[in-house]
């Protein structure tokens, strides 16, 4: 250990000039040069979200009866989800600190559900498209339950033929992507949603990179197949507020068709010198600030901002996706949003994204199939003409055979 906590404090000034210099060598998000991890509509949104989180950066989501503040925001906030996603009356939903979270609570809550509706299940698992995140994984793992990654149609997305013939004695779950996150495409839920209604089974919609957006996106006139509570047998909805929403990390945001199979999310326990601890979410401290960025993003932009943030993005997509194509590359599947992932005939995308980095692209990667990823935003658009002509000059480096620094990748 080399690093110590300084013996006497610093001014601020020397303070955040360190900082600033430190991020010299980072990421040049604000010039679309990102294909993961950030997602930015330009610097007055960012002065928004960063006067409302410092505003109620102190206090605290857990504690939200002595900050009706908070109380409010966050019921705001998870309503116009609600509304968004089409919930019925009598919805509820959990603020929480991402996708991840979102996800693993949509599994504790099934594996609760299956405890008080299925008592002849002894380890309870999951059947998901080959192309679910991660996430849902993850969350098995942690709580006991096994997934099944059953294998992608043609078209990339999840095939429910072969998933209701994996559903097996133990089965609880069925999940589904709006879109996936490696290749943007939007899973046949209404079928998936019939599924799960003949065989008495959660549906969970993964909607977290999409969610907020697509109602923008369907406004202006694309089509995006039906993927929320408007499908019959669609028991929750995962949605990132700070993805598509594009409000302050960390916040996201988990939507159940009723307040009954919310609570199947809670955790509640007595036995200690403090009474009862009683939490929906998988944090205790839950910050503030995310959840006050997050309202003022809803208030600032309303559905003409978000309609704007859609037409930018899906106007940077098809600019992308074309000059792609142009070159000789394909698209996988046939995405519907913002986000694809495209590759070349007989070259290596690992080595193409390498040679993009070089050039100070991140280009997050796909695997199967091989290619390269794109998560389309506002600052992508003015950054597509680039994009393609460091694309055409990595593929003639990657054709050349030239070594090239593995890229990084979500």
């Amino acid at each position: 250990m080399t690093t110590r906590l300084p013996a006497a404090g610093r001014p601020w000034n020397a303070i955040a000039t360190e900082m600033q210099a430190m991020r010299g060598h980072d990421l040049d998000w604000r010039n679309g040069r990102h294909g993961a991890y950030v997602w930015y509509a330009g610097d007055e949104l960012e002065s928004v979200l960063a006067s409302a989180y410092t505003m109620f950066m102190v206090e605290n989501g857990l504690g939200i009866r002595v900050f009706p503040s908070i109380e409010r925001m966050e019921r705001e906030v998870l309503e116009s989800v609600q509304g968004l996603l089409h919930a019925p009356e009598g919805a509820g939903g959990i603020f929480t600190s991402g996708g991840t979270e979102s996800i693993f609570l949509a599994v504790h809550a099934a594996r609760e559900w299956a405890r008080a509706t299925k008592p002849q299940v002894t380890r309870p698992e999951i059947v998901a498209p080959y192309s679910a995140h991660p996430a849902v994984s993850k969350a098995a793992h942690y709580l006991g339950m096994t997934v099944r990654r059953i294998p992608v149609g043609p078209d990339f997305r999840a095939d429910p033929a072969a998933m209701e013939a994996a559903i097996g004695p133990e089965t609880v779950m069925l999940y589904a992507s709006a879109p996936s996150y490696s290749l943007g495409l939007v899973d046949p839920v209404a079928s998936l949603g019939a599924v799960a209604l003949r065989h008495d089974l959660w549906l969970h919609v993964d909607a977290c990179v999409g969610g907020i957006l697509i109602p923008a996106v369907r406004q202006l006139g694309y089509e995006v197949p039906p993927f929320d509570f408007a499908v019959d047998g669609v028991s929750s909805i995962s949605a990132d507020l700070h993805k598509s929403g594009y409000a302050a990390k960390p916040a996201s945001t988990l939507t159940f068709r009723s307040g009954e199979l919310r609570e199947f999310a809670h955790y509640a326990m007595s036995d200690w010198p403090s009474g009862t601890y009683s939490s929906h979410t998988f944090t205790g401290t839950r910050p503030g600030g995310a959840i006050a960025a997050a309202w003022a993003a809803f208030q600032y932009l309303g559905e003409d901002g978000y309609r704007e943030i859609a037409e930018a993005s899906m106007r940077a997509k098809e600019t992308i996706a074309k000059g792609v194509e142009s070159m000789g590359g394909t698209v996988h599947g046939s995405p519907e949003l913002w986000a694809f992932a495209y590759g070349f005939e007989g070259r290596s995308m690992g080595r193409v994204a390498g040679a993009m980095w070089k050039r100070g692209w991140l280009c997050a990667r796909t695997t199967q199939p091989d290619g390269i990823h794109v998560m389309c935003t506002p600052v992508h658009e003015p950054a597509a003409t680039a994009y393609l002509d460091a694309l055409a000059q990595s593929l003639d480096e990657a054709r050349a055979g030239e070594p090239a620094k593995p890229a990084a990748y979500n």
